[in-house]
């Protein structure tokens, strides 16, 4: 799906103040871990979390020494993450930032987190695969991409799905 589609799908005040395009949900702590984990990130790594929300997923990858990015729509998400980064001491490896997902660059990411819902997923589609390098990995707490085969599938002891897929080639 072209760009022009995307913007036509999600309709016009998408991506603005006070339209989001997915619902405020936390992901449990230990369902961050297995996401991680799933998607094998290190201290080498750059996340880039789309929807953060409050922050908790960014934070666990700085907290295994990765450099993160959060993206939220919600100005109140953001300034609770950055507080709760200021906490944890965490600074130094995180950013959030009030921002349309659909706007963020990509290209520095080497995996990329979603918590949004399965048409969000299926509208980033083309952009996660033209932006993102060979090797990136994406991974999806509850929500496929439609169209795109996951590399791996799991499903955690209180029966949520994870996804992950690695980016073979540029689209």
């Amino acid at each position: 799906m072209d760009e022009a589609a995307v913007r036509a799908s999600r309709g016009p005040f998408a991506g603005r103040d006070g339209h989001l395009d997915a619902p405020y949900w936390t992901t449990p702590a230990d369902v961050v871990e297995r996401m991680l984990d799933l998607a094998g990130l290190t201290a080498d790594d750059r996340l880039i979390d789309l929807g953060c929300g409050d922050g908790r997923i960014a934070l666990a990858a700085a907290g295994r020494g990765a450099r993160a990015l959060g993206i939220d729509l919600d100005p109140g998400r953001i300034a609770e993450a950055r507080l709760a980064a200021a906490a944890a001491g965490l600074e130094s490896l995180t950013s959030f930032r009030k921002e349309d997902l659909f706007e963020t660059p990509l290209a520095d990411a080497t995996v990329v987190s979603l918590y949004l819902l399965a048409h969000v997923n299926r509208l980033l589609e083309r952009r996660l695969r033209r932006f993102l390098r060979p090797g990136s990995r994406v991974v999806s707490h509850a929500y496929p991409i439609g169209g795109w085969e996951p590399t791996r599938s799991v499903e955690t002891p209180d029966r949520r799905r994870l996804y992950l897929w690695v980016v073979a080639s540029v689209a």
